[in-house]
C-alpha cells in the first residue's frame, strides 16, 4: 500500500509541476512579443544607421568638393592678380611711352592693346573665379544639410538602441511597463527617422 500511495504522489507532483509549467508558459507568453518586437526594433535600427552612414559620406564628399572648388577659386584670383600686374606693367610703359617718345606709335598700340587684352582676360578670369566659389557654397551648404540630417539619424539611432537595451532588461525581469518603455522609444525613433527621411 505503500508503494500505491508513493505511487499516486509522484503522479501528483508531476502533474502539479505540469499544471504550474503551463500557468508558467501562459503568464510569460507575452515575452515572446517582447523578443519580436526587439528583433523589428534592432531591424530599424540598422536601417537608420545605414542611413546615417550615407548622411556622413555625403558630408565629406561635399567638404571635399569645396575644398577643391575653394582651392580652383583662388587659382584663378592669382591669376587675375598676375592680370591685373602685368595690366598696370603695360599701362605704365604706355605712359612711358607717350611721355617719352610720341615716334613708337606702334610700340604704344601694341601696348595698349595688350592692356586692354589684360582687361578682358581679367572678366574672364574673375568670371571663372566666382562660379567656382559659387560652386564651394553650394558644397558647403550641402555638406551642413547632410551633417544636420545625420545628426539627427543618430539620435533616432540612439534611441533605437536604448529601446532594444530596455527591452533586453525586460525580458530579464519580467516587468511589461519596460516593454511599454521600449516600444515608446522605438516609436520616437521611427517618427525622427521618418521625419530625417522626409526632409532628404
Amino acid at each position: 500500500m505503500d508503494e500505491l500511495s508513493e505511487f499516486r504522489e509522484l503522479v501528483a507532483s508531476i502533474k502539479n509541476d505540469r499544471v504550474a509549467q503551463k500557468q508558467k508558459e501562459t503568464r510569460d507568453a507575452w515575452t515572446k512579443y517582447v523578443s519580436l518586437s526587439m528583433i523589428v526594433i534592432a531591424v530599424l535600427a540598422a536601417v537608420c544607421s545605414q542611413k546615417g552612414g550615407g548622411f556622413s559620406s555625403t558630408v565629406m564628399k561635399q567638404l571635399n568638393e569645396a575644398t577643391f572648388n575653394q582651392a580652383a577659386a583662388s587659382d584663378q584670383w592669382s591669376l587675375y592678380q598676375a592680370k591685373s600686374i602685368k595690366q598696370s606693367l603695360a599701362e605704365n610703359e604706355v605712359d612711358t611711352v607717350l611721355a617719352t617718345d610720341a615716334q613708337n606709335q606702334k610700340r604704344l598700340a601694341d601696348l595698349q592693346a595688350r592692356a586692354k587684352r589684360y582687361e578682358s582676360e581679367k572678366k574672364d578670369v574673375m568670371k571663372e573665379a566666382t562660379a567656382l566659389e559659387a560652386k564651394r557654397d553650394r558644397a558647403r551648404n550641402q555638406a551642413d544639410h547632410a551633417a544636420r540630417l545625420g545628426s539627427a539619424l543618430g539620435l533616432a539611432s540612439t534611441l533605437f538602441q536604448v529601446g532594444i537595451a530596455i527591452g533586453g532588461v525586460c525580458l530579464i525581469v519580467k516587468k511589461r511597463w519596460l516593454w511599454a518603455v521600449s516600444l515608446t522609444l522605438a516609436l520616437l525613433a521611427t517618427l525622427q527617422m521618418v521625419r530625417v527621411l522626409h526632409f532628404m
